[in-house]
């Protein structure tokens, strides 16, 4: 056995096929690292200008009324005027990309996927924030990752042995997600389940080992940490089990009725002209600002707040906390600039579950567990991902004991959500996005003649 295998690496060393598959491996390690290191850096700045804006508003009631409709002005602008591509989540772009990333088509995801659309994804997504925008960091990062994987890739010489530019993508894809939510099972998962389409074997060493780095190099930054901690949880079975599947079907359909009701207020946009489009992305952020400031702060951000205060602090919520965290994405994510939805969809799935534990006398523990299967129902609602949406959350809480309970929400959401809409939000957006790299190339070409 160990003669065949050193014959084995001999005959390789011979064909120097270990240098090529090193030479093969640089890219991915050089771009995770990169990767990793944006990631922390763009989630700090994330943070501060998310916690700057709650304190202008606990300042001073008013302030936002005035910050929110200029940031979220500004924030369309710079993508309007610099990267049209660089709008809205940055997931359906990079699905996009991966079906571009063909001999024939493959000069288009550089309008996808590129230093320029990096740049702006970052800036706009920090103004809008500022301004207290429901969005999240976590599905930008991921088309920053790839464009970094992207990038890396283009600038090898052309005798370097490359991968496919298809395996390049996906792979910072995964190694993207891994690092913003320090998540390494959920980027592979998240590769697998929403965004390969070919056999995973052909590039699963590199999707592994870019996984890894970039999720070494985040924690080298900000340590070992988990994305929301260790919540208490009491797994046991039987009349619990009716709760997640309450949970469950409540948050789906809520969260399949938000993409709809995003798609809705797309198709309504694109309709108008750039003038109109404008006064709704100031309007959109005239109102987050009112609810702030007559309802609730709650209704700004990413929603990690709540999620904190309801799984650690066992805080009472609202009757009307859900309807806050619906409809700061409803008015974020399709006023034109950039952001995600997965963490306000994870908030939003926070307050559906603490508010179906109300209905009931439980304790901390149980109360938890529902808000687990909440987070992962309607993160699956959105993104019709239920196995990604599953190990996401157990990663980020590290409860092992409830990996059931959370496939159980997912596949009930996933159920309830498929009879209100047969495709996912960032299905819809991929093809919308597909349509406008052509675009921008026609236009390319069209300045470069002229």
């Amino acid at each position: 056995m160990l003669q065949k295998a050193w014959n084995r690496l001999a005959m390789q060393l011979e064909n120097g096929q270990v240098k090529k598959n090193l030479l093969q491996s640089l890219p991915f390690w050089i771009a995770s690292i990169i990767t990793g290191v944006i990631a922390v850096l763009y989630a700090k700045m994330f943070a501060f200008a998310e916690n700057l804006s709650v304190q202008l508003l606990q300042w001073k009631w008013w302030s936002l009324l005035v910050l929110s409709p200029l940031a979220f002005f500004f924030s369309w602008w710079l993508v309007y005027k610099v990267a049209p591509l660089a709008k809205g989540s940055g997931i359906p772009q990079v699905m996009a990309a991966i079906e571009l990333s063909n001999p024939r088509q493959h000069l288009l995801t550089r309008h996808l996927l590129s230093l320029k659309v990096m740049l702006v994804k970052i800036a706009s997504s920090l103004v809008a924030v500022l301004g207290g925008a429901a969005i999240g960091r976590e599905g930008p990062t991921i088309q920053i990752a790839a464009s970094v994987f992207r990038q890396v890739n283009a600038l090898l010489p052309a005798s370097w042995p490359k991968s496919s530019k298809k395996n390049m993508v996906l792979t910072g894809a995964a190694a993207g997600l891994a690092a913003a939510f320090n998540t390494p099972l959920g980027g592979i998962v998240f590769a697998i389940e929403e965004l390969s389409k070919n056999h995973i074997r052909h590039f699963r060493t590199a999707l592994f080992v870019a996984v890894i780095i970039a999720g070494l190099t985040a924690q080298a930054f900000m340590g070992s940490y988990l994305y929301l901690g260790y919540p208490k949880v009491n797994s046991h079975f039987g009349w619990l089990l009716l709760l997640i599947i309450l949970a469950g079907t409540i948050a789906g359909v809520f969260g399949a009725w938000l993409a709809r009701g995003i798609l809705a207020i797309l198709q309504w946009r694109s309709k108008l002209n750039k003038q109109q489009q404008a006064m709704h992305t100031i309007a959109a952020g005239l109102c987050m600002a009112v609810l702030a400031s007559v309802v609730s702060h709650q209704v700004l951000g990413s929603g990690k707040e709540l999620m904190i205060d309801v799984l650690f602090n066992q805080q009472q919520q609202a009757w009307y906390a859900p309807l806050l965290r619906v409809a700061g994405p409803l008015l974020s994510f399709p006023a034109g600039g950039a952001g995600g939805v997965f963490a306000p969809s994870l908030s939003a799935g926070a307050a559906i579950g603490a508010s179906t534990a109300q209905l009931f006398t439980l304790d901390a523990a149980t109360t938890n567990v529902v808000v687990l299967a909440g987070m992962v129902a309607f993160l699956t609602g959105v993104t019709r991902s239920p196995f990604t949406s599953a190990i996401l959350v157990l990663e980020m809480t590290d409860r092992h004991s409830v990996i059931f309970h959370l496939m159980l929400a997912a596949l009930v959401a996933n159920g309830v959500a498929f009879l209100i809409d047969r495709h996912s939000l960032y299905d819809h957006l991929k093809h919308k996005y597909l349509h406008e790299a052509q675009q921008e190339e026609q236009k390319s070409s069209l300045t470069a003649k002229a």
